[in-house]
């Protein structure tokens, strides 16, 4: 049952992606067969077992690289009919100036509005209490730490001059950004219009001629309103995230040395002692302590290789220890503007990538290497825990899953731990890495929801498990806001990067999600 309604989940965000294609035309639908492809291997394989039936390593394998070429297949026929598509560069300029003057008629008998008075977070994009409105997870427009300048004892200071507005309004134009009212927002300006042009290509162009009147003294934002209406939004540079301090530093210091105490406690437990009570056989958990915080180290070294791609700042990486699993993995703030939803994406998808990488590493390696006679002897119901581990277990270790006692290569232990630890870091809600990933894809509309669900979800997940509970608490306390806005918030990844992104949901899901004990005794985990 359990199977069945994650491949119906994916089948219905499979259906959504189809819906949301539609429009494009051909190009939309080579683009959502794409992400089909990238799921299609694991729909077979899950779908299969559902049914009782085990592919081996090599069938598997060759699903894999099936899918890998007709992927590419695909991308080039998506690449032709862009190409196809591509307008003239004239005719596009001839048709927008030709709107622009259209609209120019219209608004002619109508002033440009400039409220006196600041724009009523009420009506602002941002006014969502998981948006920009909040000082605690937004410093980006409260760098002080009060909610808005009014708080701020020296506000009018930071106001934006009416001489630099008057500058600012002239970088728009009836081929970038048509701006029809301008009202002043917290200490910068949000300027209502229309979009003249591809959202990238109207950022770069308003955001370099911002550059030539002021420097690096504000920052431009492309974003839309609720109702979807493009808006711009010019705030002062003073705005941007502040670095975190030495505090923080040592904190983060403190934090990772607990993590290896209660990694060291995890594995000991695994290994069917006690540490705290026996500490001189400490030395016995360095293997499982040391290749767990591989894969918690690798995932930071992902975050923190895509943002120095993107020359973005990470502040220190808070690992949370907790002595059932070891950690569930690390809060990392990132402090700097980041330019569009693609890096968003890229730096969230980073971390769960590698440090997932190394998760399968381990667990391939692990099962690989089990045999009679392995260190550790577990209950084969041990593999019920994730529909993923165990049919993966059941690919590797065959028949030797009925037995009462199954011997497995400690190696086993970490590609688990490690991919729990991952999975549940790809949860889509908030400032977790699927929260970021799902709200560079979709944008923050969806991922308001789909943290309410997840939310909703782990609340109900919390009468069977302690662990649900600890990380809701974390998640409500720490991570529920959503992540600070990008730059450019129009354009939206591009569908590889969708396609990866709903191929980590989906193994997410795979992951946490347990077997029945009707499905596992189909695919023959007994004990």
């Amino acid at each position: 049952m359990i199977t069945l309604l994650l491949l119906m989940g994916a089948l219905s965000i499979l259906g959504l992606g189809l819906y949301r294609s539609l429009p494009y035309g051909r190009l939309g639908i080579f683009s959502w067969l794409q992400a089909f492809v990238v799921m299609l291997p694991w729909l077979i394989f899950f779908g299969l077992s559902a049914m009782g039936v085990i592919l081996n390593l090599v069938a598997v394998l060759a699903l894999i690289v099936i899918a890998t070429g007709t992927y590419i297949v695909l991308g080039k026929q998506i690449r032709t009919l862009a190409e196809a598509q591509e307008e003239s560069p004239q005719e596009a300029r001839q048709e927008v100036q030709q709107e622009a003057r259209q609209e120019i008629q219209q608004e002619c008998d109508r002033p440009n509005s400039t409220s006196a008075e600041p724009v009523s977070p009420d009506s602002s994009p941002f006014s969502q209490p998981d948006s920009l409105q909040s000082s605690q997870s937004d410093p980006l427009f409260s760098p002080s730490g009060s909610s808005s300048p009014q708080e701020d004892g020296d506000s009018h200071s930071k106001a934006i001059p009416s001489e630099d507005i008057q500058k600012i309004s002239t970088i728009f134009g009836i081929d970038t950004f048509f701006s029809i009212e301008q009202n002043p927002y917290y200490n910068g300006m949000l300027f209502k219009g229309n979009l003249r042009g591809e959202p990238t290509a109207v950022y770069d162009v308003l955001s370099s001629r911002l550059d030539a009147l002021f420097g690096s003294k504000y920052r431009l934002f492309l974003m839309e309103e609720p109702n979807g209406k493009p808006i711009v939004v010019v705030f002062p540079t003073a705005n941007d995230p502040s670095p975190a301090t030495r505090m923080q530093w040592v904190t983060a210091g403190c934090l990772f040395v607990v993590t290896l105490l209660t990694c060291m406690v995890a594995s000991a437990t695994f290994q069917g002692f006690d540490l705290v009570q026996t500490w001189s056989r400490w030395p016995e958990t360095l293997l499982l302590t040391g290749s767990i915080t591989t894969v918690l180290v690798g995932h930071e070294v992902g975050h923190w290789l895509m943002a120095r791609r993107y020359d973005i700042r990470l502040g220190p990486p808070f690992f949370l220890p907790t002595w059932q699993i070891g950690s569930f993995g690390a809060l990392t703030r990132i402090e700097s503007v980041l330019p569009h939803r693609t890096a968003l994406f890229d730096i969230a998808f980073a971390g769960p990538a590698v440090g997932g990488c190394l998760a399968f590493v381990f667990l391939g390696v692990g099962l690989l290497l089990s045999h009679p006679g392995s260190l550790f002897q577990l209950s084969p119901t041990f593999f019920h825990s994730s529909v993923l581990v165990g049919t993966l277990a059941r690919v590797f270790l065959g028949s030797r899953l009925q037995q009462d006692i199954v011997d497995i290569h400690p190696f086993v232990i970490v590609g688990w731990l490690g991919l729990l630890i991952t999975a549940i870091n790809v949860m889509p809600v908030g400032q977790l890495d699927g929260g970021r990933i799902v709200q560079a894809i979709y944008g923050r509309k969806i991922i308001r929801r789909t943290s309410i669900v997840t939310l909703v979800v782990l609340a109900i997940a919390t009468l069977f498990s302690p662990l649900a509970l600890y990380w809701m608490v974390v998640i409500l306390f720490l991570q529920r806001q959503l992540e600070q806005p990008q730059q450019n918030e129009l354009t939206e990844p591009d569908d590889t990067r969708a396609a990866l992104g709903l191929l980590a949901l989906f193994l997410m899901a795979a992951m946490l999600l347990p077997l029945s004990p009707e499905l596992a005794s189909r695919l023959g985990i007994g004990g």
